[in-house]
């Protein structure tokens, strides 16, 4: 038996495929390139998301699947989805884990994740949800600790007082382990910090870690589009500065104590000074 893991290479995934490793599980990395060097990986199979065949032939007999969407275009993100689900349903893992990455899972507000997430309630496979809501990672990204390594200023499109229960890839591995044996428990699993903490709060810990002062400084939607573009593209960077710029009118993005990790698991997620100290920034 297997663990099967989509992105295996990549922010999300190699972390799980790590966090496996060391619990001596047998893990079987899905990537784009049949040549890559997995750490922690017994096995490395070339399955697309765009293959709902290649993706069936891995899943089947797996003991464990851990899933996330790509960022892409939402037309290229359904039809991953749905060859997710065709694949789940026909392969027949024992367990599916899927993280929202922090997209919604309402149908009402609809997206590919609440494809997935309906998708895999009726599947009749035992899965779990894992719903973070803002990545700690994202904080990584060149325009914005640049500045606060230059500058001294933490650029980020949420106002100051806009509390986020922010979680990191290595809380979402964690929580993904534990939630590949829990098949107890179901549904969704919030992972982040609690209480959520502000923009300030963010910028005092990278402050303290870096021995200076750092202040936070509320950009607009369009600002981050515009720095992530030459990242992730022209499409999925609108996208994402769309989700940013509806969040102006919400009042945080804290997790549910009632459903959060911390209380179905056992998993407390790092605050942002263990999260800076385990990457070594």
């Amino acid at each position: 038996m297997t663990y099967v893991i989509h992105g295996a290479t990549g922010a999300q995934g190699a972390p799980v495929v790590a966090a496996l490793a060391a619990a001596g599980r047998t893990v079987t990395a899905l990537t784009r390139n049949p040549d890559a060097v997995v750490p922690g990986a017994q096995h490395v199979v070339a399955a697309g998301y765009s293959s709902a065949a290649d993706l069936t032939d891995a899943y089947r007999g797996a003991e464990g699947v851990f899933v996330h969407l790509p960022v892409a275009s939402e037309e290229d993100r359904q039809t991953y989805a749905h060859n997710i689900l065709t694949a789940v349903r026909e392969g027949r893992p024992d367990r599916v884990v899927f993280s929202t990455s922090g997209f919604p899972i309402d149908p009402a507000i609809g997206g590919a994740a609440a494809t997935l997430a309906v998708g895999l309630a009726d599947s009749g496979v035992s899965h779990a949800v894992i719903a973070p809501e803002l990545y700690l990672e994202n904080l990584l990204m060149p325009h914005v600790i640049g500045s606060v390594r230059e500058r001294g200023v933490l650029p980020y499109p949420i106002r100051a007082d806009f509390p986020v229960s922010w979680a990191s890839h290595l809380d979402i591995a964690d929580a993904a382990v534990a939630l590949l044996d829990r098949t107890d428990v179901t549904g969704v699993v919030s992972v982040g910090q609690y209480p959520a903490i502000t923009g300030p709060d963010l910028a005092e810990a990278f402050g303290a870690r870096l021995g200076r002062d750092v202040v936070f400084d509320q950009i607009t939607a369009e600002e981050f589009r515009t720095s992530m573009a030459p990242l992730i593209g022209d499409g999925p960077a609108a996208d994402i500065a769309g989700a940013y710029q509806a969040m102006s009118a919400m009042p945080g993005r804290s997790i549910a104590p009632e459903t959060s990790a911390q209380k179905l698991l056992g998993v407390t997620p790092r605050t942002t000074s263990q999260w800076l100290a385990d990457i070594g920034l």
